[in-house]
């Protein structure tokens, strides 16, 4: 997913008996499977995090977007083209679907996105590195959206109904990404010795930070044990981490590119892939802001939410028009 080192307010996971009435009804119609919907009672810390998760995830759907945005006029081919700019209006649709969701707990677009421009609230780590190549398109799409797939597709269970409902779309249009990104790879690793090594490369500068999407080892976490019991987040770090690398070393090897990691082996007994661990001082440098394209990134948010304030105020504008029409009219 999009959303790393999202705390939650809750001061770890207390039993039923610890618990008041209320709180306990809300914690058994979870454990039940049940939906939380926005007019239903809910903990304060519930609704913070969720506004935590949900908030940096539409951020980084949007930030997303910059990476890509920047190959639209330099695509190979018109289809190519074509095919990028579907993807990137598509991750804005993501981030109004997300903001939406948001909304619903009683927190503001406006204040989530001023919350980002100040540096209270954060996008993932993996939109702050360059995309250099034509081959990073594939990068992204393959290893970058897979890795968001991955721990997407648990959250159309989510306990939260408008945050579980939007994911139903966004999974399936995450899914056609992934694919076009593979697509992108294989016709890089299958071209010429020239396009192959592009390939290559950006193999070897985006396997990393793919797995860095998925945060820390949370198993010592009081947060995410809080989430989890909440169904806010339903998987861990390391079991999506373990997840994604089982599932694209295979595709790797199809491909015929090889992972940057010497250590990477099946384990038999496991039954999955033994792998290095990401460098985590790295992830840490990134997240406080430090990364490759930090400051480029927030610059051009920051560029674009001053530059469109002028259609913000216009659309205000209009609906007040039409709201006092309406009630001149009645």
């Amino acid at each position: 997913m999009y959303a790393q080192m999202v705390k939650s307010t809750g001061e770890g996971v207390r039993s039923l008996d610890e618990m008041d009435p209320q709180e306990r009804a809300f914690q058994e119609r979870i454990d039940a499977g049940g939906k939380i919907e926005p007019k239903d009672w809910m903990p304060d810390g519930y609704r913070k995090t969720l506004v935590r998760q949900i908030g940096q995830h539409a951020h980084s759907e949007i930030v997303g977007q910059l990476p890509e945005g920047n190959w639209i006029t330099r695509a190979p081919t018109l289809e190519r083209k074509a095919i990028l700019l579907a993807k990137v209006q598509d991750e804005a649709g993501h981030g109004l679907y997300l903001y939406c969701a948001a909304e619903t707990l009683g927190v503001t677009r406006d204040q989530m996105t001023r919350d980002l421009l100040s540096g209270k609230m954060k996008y993932s780590s993996i939109f702050n590195y360059p995309t250099l190549t034509w081959a990073d398109m594939g990068a992204v799409g393959w290893l970058v959206d897979g890795a968001a797939i991955m721990n997407q597709v648990p959250l159309q269970r989510t306990s939260y109904g408008p945050y579980a409902r939007a994911m139903v779309r966004i999974c399936k249009e995450e899914s056609f990404h992934q694919r076009q990104g593979f697509d992108i790879m294989m016709k890089m690793a299958k071209g010429t010795p020239e396009q192959k090594r592009m390939a290559q490369d950006a193999l070897n500068r985006f396997w990393y930070p793919s797995l860095m999407m998925f945060g820390p080892s949370d198993a010592e976490s009081v947060h995410s044990a809080q989430s989890m019991a909440w169904k806010i987040k339903m998987n861990s770090n390391d079991e999506l981490r373990q997840k994604f690398v089982d599932l694209t070393a295979p595709q790797a090897d199809y491909l015929g590119l090889t992972i940057p990691d010497e250590n990477l082996k099946w384990n038999e007994e496991k039954g999955g892939y033994d792998f290095s661990e990401p460098d985590w001082d790295e992830f840490f440098d990134v997240l406080k802001g430090n990364g490759p394209c930090s400051v480029e990134r927030l610059e051009d948010r920051n560029r674009a939410w001053d530059e469109g304030r002028w259609v913000r105020e216009a659309m205000l504008a209009h609906a007040d028009k039409k709201r006092a029409a309406k009630l001149a009219a009645e």
